[in-house]
């Protein structure tokens, strides 16, 4: 069973970045996922390519790579980490479309909250790009998928 201690709380209370000095540097994996729901008829739309906005899956591929590398100065307490590789895949399912991120890096902490932020700002974008024809977009869940690397080593979601 782990520790009760709450890791971002100092002596006093007050939030703060966990101190990572010590800790050793390895690979670290971790995979997210975003749904977007939408109605057939802006399925359809987005499948074909004629979205008013332009290419809409591109736009927020794109947006989703972007998003990773800006974690930290968006989440107070993410340390800057360095990515070594991000990949943003977006498929269209019968439903709307589902958003696949992976983040890769060599540190000190894991690398959740990038392969998060990446699905998450995807889908905001895809959501941004298909207002025109559907502003009834849900977007959700959004969550973690699997993580590997450090000490707590591999989890992955069993359902």
């Amino acid at each position: 069973m782990r520790s009760q201690k709450l890791t971002h709380v100092d002596s006093k209370g007050r939030a703060r970045m966990v101190d990572v000095t010590e800790k050793l540097q390895t690979q670290r994996v971790a995979r997210a996922e975003a749904l977007v729901e939408m109605s057939p008829s802006t399925v359809k739309l987005l499948r074909s390519n004629r979205l008013p906005k332009g290419n809409a899956l591109e736009v927020a591929r794109i947006a989703g790579i972007q998003a990773a590398k800006q974690t930290s100065g968006l989440i107070p307490l993410c340390h800057p980490l360095p990515l070594t590789h991000v990949d943003v895949s977006i498929s269209i399912v019968p439903t709307g479309a589902r958003i696949e991120a992976t983040a890769t890096t060599k540190a000190e902490t894991g690398v959740e909250m990038e392969a998060l932020m990446a699905a998450s700002l995807a889908a905001l974008t895809l959501y941004d790009m298909c207002k025109a024809v559907e502003k009834g977009i849900s977007i959700g869940p959004i969550r973690l998928l699997e993580k590997s690397g450090g000490k707590s080593g591999h989890w992955k979601r069993n359902d």
